[in-house]
């Protein structure tokens, strides 16, 4: 399993605030409800948790002092769930992004009205993305000073 591409997160929001465009655009905006503020509490809930696990991970895989070392199993987890959470707040980043974009551009007071939820919701969704890479990339195994010095043995060679 290799790094979350950031090229895989750019086209998932892209087709996500296009969708999200063209399904507001095609329905009567005014027949649906408010937008709620739970995603965007939850989304950023998430962020604030994952920026958690990937500052007290890095902590316990460097083995700082007063820290017990982690379970590799738990790191492994910990990927997993960085990667899942990555590629969905890029999801909801672009279906945010799309509707917020249509909502600046209807003029009716419901609009107007759903635009701080629809803007909190990129920012939220968008701090879950980078918290989710951030923790992403606290799960790597730091290099050793031997690996170092393999790497520039064969390239002397």
């Amino acid at each position: 399993m290799g790094p979350t591409r950031f090229s895989t997160l750019v086209v998932a929001a892209l087709a996500a605030a296009a969708l999200a465009w063209l399904l507001i655009s095609s329905f009567y905006y005014s027949g649906i409800p408010r937008l709620p503020w739970l995603p965007v509490v939850t989304l950023a809930a998430l962020a604030v948790l994952e920026a958690y696990a990937a500052v007290n991970t890095r902590g316990r895989i460097e083995r700082k002092p007063g820290r017990e070392p982690v379970n590799p199993l738990l790191v492994a987890r910990f990927v997993v769930l960085a990667k899942a959470s990555a590629l969905a707040g890029a999801i909801f980043l672009g279906f945010y992004v799309g509707l917020t974009g249509w909502l600046f551009v209807e003029p009716t007071n419901a609009a107007i009205e759903d635009r701080p939820a629809a803007g909190a919701g990129a920012l939220a969704s968008l701090a879950l993305v980078a918290a989710a890479l951030w923790l992403e990339r606290s799960c790597r195994v730091p290099e050793s000073d031997d690996d170092a010095d393999d790497r520039q043995d064969r390239s002397g060679r």
